[in-house]
C-alpha cells in the first residue's frame, strides 16, 4: 500500500458500523460539524462521513473531498485507534482543507470533559485476544496533528 493512499478497509462503509460508533461513541461538536469516535481495538483510525441537509451534489461532494483528504494526510489524529464519523450539517463553512484543519484543532483542543459527550448506551465489551482492557472505554487523546 502506497504510503499516502486511501485503502477502503480504512472507511466505514456498512450501515451497521455508521450505527455502532452512532450509538456508542462520543461526540465533540463544533460548528455545523459533529465528530463522533468510538474506540475500535484495530491499528488504524477508520472514517466515516455523513452529510445532512445539504442539497447541493456540488456541495456536498466537494465537503467529502475535503474530509477524506483531511483524514489521507492525517490519519492518526485520534489515539487510540478509532472508528471516526465526521457529521456535518447544512451551513458547514469550511471550504478548503486548511479551514477544516483548523476547525478540527480547535474543536479537539477545546474537548474537555464537557464538550467530549458520552452515549448512555453501552457497546458490547471488547473480547480479543490479549485484550487488557475494554478499548471502547479508553480514553481518546489527540494526537499531533501534521502541518501541510
Amino acid at each position: 500500500m502506497k504510503p499516502l493512499a486511501l485503502p477502503k478497509s480504512l472507511l466505514l462503509r456498512k450501515p451497521w458500523e455508521y450505527r455502532k460508533v452512532y450509538e456508542g461513541g462520543q461526540r465533540v461538536r463544533g460548528a455545523r460539524l459533529t465528530l463522533i469516535h468510538l474506540a475500535n481495538g484495530g491499528a488504524d483510525n477508520r472514517l466515516g462521513i455523513s452529510i445532512h441537509g445539504v442539497k447541493s451534489a456540488v456541495r456536498r461532494n466537494r465537503i467529502k473531498r475535503i474530509i477524506r483528504e483531511y483524514f489521507r494526510l492525517n490519519r492518526d489524529f485520534l489515539q487510540p485507534a478509532a472508528d471516526v464519523v465526521f457529521a456535518v450539517r447544512d451551513g458547514f463553512k469550511p471550504d478548503t482543507l486548511g479551514e477544516v484543519r483548523e476547525l478540527l484543532e480547535r474543536m479537539l483542543r477545546g474537548a474537555g470533559p464537557a464538550r467530549v459527550q458520552e452515549r448512555s448506551l453501552a457497546a458490547p465489551a471488547f473480547s480479543g485476544p490479549g485484550s487488557g482492557a475494554d478499548p471502547e472505554q479508553m480514553p481518546i487523546q489527540p494526537a499531533k496533528m501534521t502541518q501541510q
